[in-house]
């Protein structure tokens, strides 16, 4: 199974700058939205989520981004370098991690809360992948 990358391009454009449309669906509700600022050579992630599935967008920077299906046993771990507006859907019962080559800012936008006690009973860490 291979990650679904999709780069985000401008759909209008004029004098004023541009419009890109990063999210827009109607089958996934976003409860919360997140701006995250990645050190080089950090690491994020190393876990999975029970139900909540999040999409990332790359805003700046670059980065690796691996999964694997926690319900698949015979699934591998798959992974994608992340650059400037591409975009990324996570599913739930998905391990993934993001290791960052650069300084990175990435949006998450997520279908659970981000409550900090919920967060944490619907995460389940990992010490590998």
């Amino acid at each position: 199974m291979s990650i679904t990358v999709k780069n985000i391009k401008p759909e209008f454009v004029d004098k004023r700058g541009y419009i890109s449309r990063i999210i827009d669906q109607e089958k996934v509700k976003i409860r919360s939205v997140l701006i995250i600022e990645s050190k080089k050579n950090s690491v994020r992630g190393n876990h999975y989520h029970k139900k909540d599935a999040h999409f990332i967008y790359c805003l700046s920077g670059k980065f690796k981004y691996s999964e694997k299906n926690i319900k698949n046993s015979n699934s591998k771990i798959t992974s994608v370098i992340l650059k400037p507006s591409d975009l990324v859907f996570i599913k739930p019962m998905f391990w993934h991690q993001m290791e960052f080559m650069e300084k990175t800012i990435f949006f998450a936008f997520t279908t659970e809360t981000r409550k900090q006690s919920q967060y944490e009973t619907d995460t389940v860490r990992l010490n590998n992948g």
